[in-house]
């Protein structure tokens, strides 16, 4: 179902894309890329200079290289575009920092703590944001859903359709599901 209709006319000013794209490596490993891109729909001044309309005003990468239980074994970041070219840029390489962390233990809290305020990039520390659930995607190309190894499912108690106390849970995986929710 898509939005509702806008109740105003109105006018875009900004795209922002966000890109994540997860690879199975020869190596037994994954590679976790993600990029976002944010332009205008106009000519931006900036302090910097003019951006022309569709011209990137961010361009930025990350890519993580995962072992099959979600830690990061490698980490790259790049600065493609940016509104302050020789001082964005330069802290790209912080972000090999990552390196040693779990995608599914305590991800999100380390990033905001190794980059809070002004220890790194906004945009790509957010960005960074999004790689464990691409990884978990990418994991699930790889993997049935509903696959009875004995171990419990890995997207069970991550959202709230899936909660084991669910009824989605209830009806498609009947062996975790744990009844009435407690209180």
């Amino acid at each position: 179902m898509p939005l509702p209709p806008p109740t105003a006319e109105r006018t875009r000013m900004h795209v922002r894309s966000v890109q994540l794209e997860g690879y199975k490596r020869n190596d037994g490993c994954w590679d976790i890329e993600a990029r976002l891109r944010d332009v205008k729909d106009h000519d931006y001044p900036l302090s910097s200079g003019l951006r022309k309309q569709g011209e990137a005003v961010h361009d930025m990468w990350v890519r993580v290289t995962i072992d099959a239980q979600m830690n990061i074994l490698d980490a790259a970041a790049c600065v493609d575009a940016m509104p302050y070219v020789g001082y964005c840029d330069r802290i790209a390489p912080d972000y090999t920092q990552l390196i040693g962390l779990n995608l599914f233990h305590g991800f999100r809290t380390a990033v905001k703590n190794l980059f809070r305020s002004t220890r790194g990039c906004s945009h790509v520390s957010e960005l960074v944001t999004f790689l464990p659930t691409a990884a978990l995607q990418t994991f699930a190309s790889d993997v049935h859903d509903n696959d009875d190894n004995g171990h419990k499912p890995y997207q069970l108690d991550r959202c709230h359709a899936l909660e084991s106390h669910s009824d989605a849970v209830q009806r498609y995986y009947p062996r975790w599901y744990r009844g009435q929710k407690p209180g």
